[in-house]
């Protein structure tokens, strides 16, 4: 038989334990909770919009619609300002010194940067023809800006805003990612394959097979080397960042244009214009989905901010879809007037 106060120094050790496990355990089921739809922000306005990038640390979201780049502060869901003047916008990249923006203004076959503090633009740089994917790569301070329709890139030296290369690409950019140290990786959509350029050689140094048909978005697990396009076919491919070897494919929604990808959680997100949001176990064998997420039809495009593990997705309602016709050959259908809006997913 225990002493007494050794039975008791042993009951108190065990109810701390459990007092802590308790503690513990809100963090532990936040961690595990589904995503939801947690908000909507109406931003309205007129025209299309393609990309859109968070700004953590600033609390800020650079939202492409139509000739202009709306700001919105993800605090309040408010529009604080807006980039305009444009042309036809697709996407935004900021710098690593918190001080400019890049702009790929299609429309108007330039990259136009701007400064975050006032959103005033500060220069215009003529690009390719088409400029859409556009990404700043930190190691070498320049801008990439993939042009869709003359299939190369231009890149851009930040600290000049001068044109230091144009590189030929095997087929049409669709969307980048960087890997922080001076590779840059990027879709060819009508190639069915990804390719890898060297921001320091200036040059591409790999071709490899995407593993899906028709890749447009690219989440990129940079510490595990994986690579996540996402493809018609209702599928994410997974592929080996420094070998090129398709590791597995996925299960996602129809029609995806976007992708993710949460370090802190092996996360991997997919935003499919069917109107949900595919989320894939990345840490799991397979790689699972996990949760299928309704959004709202259109809303295929997205952007992670890790700083608060939440998704910004743009969406829209869309009128009666047309015939084709030569101006519109797949029967695009227009967009209502002032309907555009945010919409975060967090948990």
């Amino acid at each position: 038989m225990q002493p007494r106060s050794s039975l008791r120094l042993i009951t108190l050790a065990l109810v701390a334990v459990a007092f802590s496990t308790l503690l513990a355990s809100p963090a532990i089921t936040s961690a595990q909770q589904p995503y939801k739809v947690i908000d909507q922000w109406k931003i309205g306005g007129e025209g299309g919009w393609d990309d859109l990038t968070a700004d953590g640390q600033a609390h800020r979201l650079y939202l492409t619609h139509g000739q202009r780049v709306d700001v919105v502060d993800t605090q309040t869901g408010k529009l604080v300002g807006a980039i305009t003047g444009l042309h036809g916008t697709h996407g935004v990249a900021l710098d690593n010194a918190g001080k400019l923006g890049y702009i790929s203004d299609g429309g108007g076959n330039a990259v136009v940067v701007f400064d975050r503090a006032t959103l005033a633009t500060v220069a215009t740089i003529p690009a390719g023809t088409g400029p859409d994917a556009i990404v700043y790569e930190p190691a070498t301070h320049t801008v990439w800006a993939f042009n869709g329709r003359s299939k190369d890139v231009t890149v851009i030296d930040a600290a000049t805003s001068k044109v230091v290369a144009t590189i030929p690409l095997p087929g049409k950019p669709e969307f980048a990612a960087v890997d922080g140290k001076g590779l840059i990786f990027d879709n060819i959509e009508d190639k069915n394959e990804i390719v890898r350029l060297d921001a320091r050689k200036l040059k591409v140094t790999a071709e490899w097979p995407a593993g899906c048909e028709g890749p447009s978005g690219l989440g990129f697990d940079v510490a595990g080397a994986r690579l996540f396009p996402v493809c018609d076919g209702k599928k994410m491919a997974v592929v080996n960042a420094k070998t090129g070897k398709v590791l597995a494919t996925a299960a996602i929604g129809d029609r995806p244009d976007g992708a993710g990808f949460s370090a802190a959680h092996k996360l991997a997100f997919a935003s499919c214009g069917e109107g949900v949001l595919s989320v894939i176990d990345a840490a799991a064998p397979g790689y699972p989905t996990i949760e299928t997420l309704p959004t709202q039809a259109s809303a295929r495009t997205m952007t992670y901010d890790a700083s608060t593990d939440r998704i910004y997705l743009p969406a829209a309602e869309m009128g009666p879809r047309p015939a084709p016709t030569p101006q519109n050959p797949r029967g695009w259908p227009p967009i209502v007037p002032g309907s555009f809006t945010i919409l975060v997913v967090g948990r």
